[in-house]
C-alpha cells in the first residue's frame, strides 16, 4: 500500500479508537465533556502527525499531505462513535 493510503485508514482507526476512550471516560457521573473530548481528539490526531511525520517524510511527495491526508475521516470516525457507543452505553433503559 501506499504511504498516504496506510496513513488515512490508521487514522479512521485511530478515530474509532479515541471515541471509544472519550465513551469510557465520559461516564454520566463523571466530569469529562465535550470540550475535554475534543482536546482529547486533537492530542490523538497531533501525536499521530509526528508519528507519521518520522516514519514517512521520505516516502510522500509533499510533507504537508502528512498532516492532512485522513484529517476529515479521522474527526468524522471518532464523533459518529463516540456519539453511538455513548449512547448504547449511557443513553438505553
Amino acid at each position: 500500500m501506499r504511504p498516504l493510503t496506510i496513513i488515512y485508514w490508521t487514522r479512521v482507526l485511530l478515530g474509532i479508537v479515541a471515541a471509544s476512550i472519550c465513551t469510557l471516560l465520559s461516564a454520566p457521573q463523571s466530569g469529562f465533556n465535550i470540550f475535554n473530548g475534543v482536546t482529547m481528539a486533537l492530542l490523538v490526531y497531533i501525536i499521530t502527525y509526528y508519528v507519521y511525520k518520522k516514519l514517512f517524510v521520505t516516502k510522500v511527495e509533499k510533507p504537508t499531505k502528512i498532516f492532512s491526508t485522513g484529517v476529515g475521516a479521522y474527526f468524522l470516525s471518532w464523533i459518529m462513535t463516540w456519539a453511538l457507543l455513548y449512547t448504547i452505553l449511557y443513553k438505553t433503559t
